[in-house]
């Protein structure tokens, strides 16, 4: 019997629970609150991993695709001090396939393909337990049932409520990014300095990262300690204030590394939230979670892989199990806990150690995860 499957998110998680399930004949209805694919700027570059988000469209069938998308040489990084001294500048192999760079825009699009993706719909409520199944209701005061919703909705999840009463907190660390574009071209040295990766100069309790994508867009992202509220006296739309307060935080680093917020474009405010460490619930029957709604964590290259892999698992445990769909669910969560609950630790003591009181600590945990 087919079954009526919904997945409420777009992203990277949501799309490939959607990709498999297509690819194996299952029809599943994407419903999504963009009024079109185009309308945000996707995001910056995401980098994939071989036994993760690589697995994942493997699984979909979209792998050889994904690698002649993919920029391998986006995996190099270059490790700064505050005065501009390089202390570490990797590089990856040409036939190094491990950790590809992808920009987020390129992967929406491959994952898109021939999904049923429902725009402009605005979840407000998963209503589980009724006798039809679980209930969707839209903000435009719609409402659908279905047999199965799965929440790739992100951060703050309006199908987490379905099945759990833990909400996001803050981690002290804050995020401000901004953006430059044709780098190479109109800031030819900052593209020297930034290289085919990624560049991040680290020091007390505060870090700058440059991180390419493609087409000469390079994102750039202040990270610090702060309250929650560090900018009450400061008018995040006006960006030339947001400009100075960042440089007056960073002040008496090196010029080039600076350079980095005298040139960029726009800053856009991103305080880090998370859940904690080891979030499970009670299984709830025609409910279940993915990704950022599942298990939010540091942005540590872990997230978007993850939620892509568990997409793609739940995605075959439905096709391919012996035929309950509750129990191939029951199955997915035990197996997603486990696995979340490892990579949340490691990415929560990695942003201890990124953003530290002794930048020492971030050159040693890039010493001890990089290859040599």
């Amino acid at each position: 019997m087919r079954r009526r499957i919904a997945v409420v998110g777009s992203g990277p998680g949501g799309l490939t629970f959607a990709r498999v399930l297509h690819r194996h004949g299952y029809p599943v209805a994407v419903l999504e609150r963009d009024p079109a694919p185009h309308v945000r700027p996707p995001g910056g570059t995401l980098d994939l991993h071989e036994g993760l988000g690589q697995l994942a469209l493997d699984k979909a069938g979209l792998l050889e695709e994904f690698q002649a998308l993919s920029r391998p040489e986006g995996q190099a990084m270059r490790i700064l001090d505050a005065d501009g001294t390089v202390l570490r500048d990797w590089r990856p192999r040409p036939d190094d396939r491990a950790n590809p760079e992808i920009d987020r825009g390129q992967l929406r699009d491959l994952l898109l393909g021939p999904l049923d993706v429902r725009w402009g719909r605005n979840v407000t409520q998963v209503v589980p337990g009724t006798p039809e199944g679980a209930v969707v209701r839209f903000a435009d005061g719609r409402q659908e049932t279905f047999d199965l919703v799965v929440g790739a909705d992100g951060a703050w999840s309006r199908t987490r409520p379905a099945v759990s009463s833990v909400t996001p907190h803050y981690t002290g660390v804050t995020y401000v990014e901004s953006f430059l574009d044709d780098v190479d071209s109109r800031h030819p040295d900052l593209a020297r300095l930034i290289g085919d990766g990624s560049v991040a100069a680290y020091g007390v309790n505060r870090a700058l990262v440059a991180q390419r994508n493609s087409g000469g867009h390079v994102k750039v992202y202040a990270q610090f300690r702060a309250p929650l509220d560090w900018h009450a006296n400061l008018d995040l739309a006006d960006a030339e204030a947001v400009r100075s307060s960042l440089l007056a935080l960073f002040d008496g680093w090196a010029a080039p590394v600076l350079d980095l917020l005298r040139h960029a474009t726009a800053f856009v405010h991103r305080p880090l939230y998370v859940l904690p460490v080891s979030h499970t619930w009670t299984h709830v029957p025609g409910v279940t979670l993915l990704g950022d709604a599942a298990h939010l964590m540091p942005p540590l290259g872990a997230g978007a892989n993850l939620a892509m892999l568990e997409g793609a698992e739940l995605a075959e445990s439905i096709a391919t199990g012996p035929g309950d769909l509750d129990e191939a669910v029951r199955a997915f969560e035990e197996q997603m806990w486990a696995r979340a609950g490892r990579w949340a630790e490691i990415t929560t003591a990695g942003l201890e150690r990124l953003v530290s009181p002794d930048p020492g600590e971030a050159l040693a945990l890039f010493d001890q995860v990089q290859p040599s």
